[in-house]
């Protein structure tokens, strides 16, 4: 089974803890700091490994979380940062943030790679707060948390053409015959409901990637049928082939068809008609085509490029074959809309989304004021609370923020309690 949609959760290590240790010094009484820095935590990086072609294996392991650096140790020993937790994905995939939407990171090439969650800084020992008035502190970090975010991963295949059409046109034949492809076929609709690949080379030594699209039926660009994951597929398409069924046996008009499928094209992304067209008029040897096809013509105007096939006996697909490659060797990439990097580099960082505010204050069901806000709540994560010194820092750093006052405007006063995460305290004046 083919997948190309796939959701998953991705964490970043967290830093290890900083250290509180002394060692003994003359002119210190209590002995000089001597705690080492905790490692970084490792970052998830999702690279591209050519040789995959779906996202099945993430079906089965959804969850991926990145190693914690070491902790700090005595005599300043730094501890060991730990390595990327390195992520296969096949070419052509595509991460997205669930919650905001933003795509993270557009995987095309070979060995591409990008980090889809940082790990956490390591914590700082004891040894990085001394100063000349507290030459002994008994302060240190906890490392900081990883990044962890719900993404979704789609994959959206590499193909120089697409094949578009109806279902039942004979896409899948057509492929099936110019092509080492062996697509499922049957006189249904809906036969396709993976895309395939094949690659075709013409009879000059020339060659191009072409994929069997699912079949694509009125109101595709709001999801109906097989629409979305078919839409998906062809925005990296270089060449649009729309195959026609021009004897018409299923009781629907041909140009009736064109002229749909272009429309629905045309409501997902405007972008996509920008592709160079080829109209295939398959299924020529059928009673009726003929007189089809010159109605169609009439229709489309002469400027349209009509290939007559028919896939079942072979007819007219040299003509066809050498069309599409001139197409194809005349037409650059297209590159997706919010494709901003160059991707030509071997690794694209993550884009940071906007600064969000420090700390966001509520009031819970039981009166009690509630603080929320990513760079409060990692720098709580961040102190250790079993040290006097650190929850003291961790006050003034609280203070420093605009907290206290917030709070006072928001009406607290002596002895109400204030809720982060899992602790609570009092506020006091």
């Amino acid at each position: 089974m083919f997948v190309d949609q796939v959701k998953i959760y991705v964490k970043g290590g967290d830093g290890g803890n900083g250290m509180v240790a002394f060692r003994r010094e003359k002119y210190v009484p209590n002995g000089g700091p001597a705690g080492g820095d905790g490692g970084n935590g490792a970052n998830v990086v999702f690279e591209v490994e050519e040789g995959l072609r779906t996202l099945m294996d993430f079906r089965y392991q959804r969850h991926f979380k990145a190693p914690r650096g070491e902790h700090g140790m005595s005599k300043n020993m730094h501890g060991r940062n730990s390595k990327d937790m390195i992520i296969k994905v096949p070419p052509g995939t595509v991460v997205t943030d669930d919650e905001t939407g933003v795509v993270i990171a557009d995987l095309v090439e070979h060995g591409q790679q990008a980090i889809i969650a940082h790990g956490g800084r390591g914590g700082r020992g004891n040894s990085r707060f001394a100063t000349p008035a507290n030459p002994a502190p008994e302060i240190s970090e906890n490392g900081e948390p990883g990044i962890e975010r719900n993404v979704t991963l789609e994959l959206k295949l590499l193909a120089d053409v697409g094949l578009v059409g109806f279902p039942s046109v004979g896409k899948s034949t057509l492929l099936s015959v110019v092509t080492a492809a062996k697509p499922k076929i049957a006189a249904y609709h809906f036969t396709t409901l993976v895309p395939n690949l094949g690659m075709v080379e013409t009879e000059d030594g020339r060659s191009f990637v072409m994929a069997d699209l699912p079949g694509l039926i009125e109101g595709a660009h709001e999801g109906t049928g097989l629409g979305h994951q078919f839409l998906r597929h062809i925005e990296r398409t270089r060449v649009i082939v729309h195959v026609l069924d021009m004897s018409a046996m299923e009781g629907r008009d041909p140009y009736e068809d064109y002229v749909t499928i272009n429309n629905e094209l045309k409501e997902y992304n405007l972008r996509l008609t920008e592709r160079p067209e080829i109209i295939v008029a398959n299924k020529m040897d059928m009673p009726d085509a003929e007189e089809n096809l010159k109605e169609f013509k009439e229709k489309v105007g002469t400027d349209a490029v009509i290939f007559p096939i028919s896939a079942l006996t072979r007819s007219g697909l040299r003509d066809l074959l050498f069309a599409i490659a001139d197409k194809v060797e005349e037409t650059p990439e297209f590159p997706l809309e919010y494709e901003e990097e160059d991707l030509s580099v071997n690794r694209v960082m993550y884009r940071h989304e906007k600064q969000a505010a420090e700390f966001v204050i509520t009031r819970g069901p039981d009166g009690a004021f509630e603080l929320t806000g990513s760079k409060i709540e990692k720098l709580f994560k961040m102190t250790d609370f079993t040290r006097e010194a650190s929850v003291r820092r961790f006050a003034r750093q609280l203070r420093s923020m605009g907290v206290d006052d917030e709070l006072r405007e928001r009406g607290a006063q002596n002895g109400d309690i204030v809720r982060l995460l899992d602790y609570e305290f009092e506020f006091v004046e």
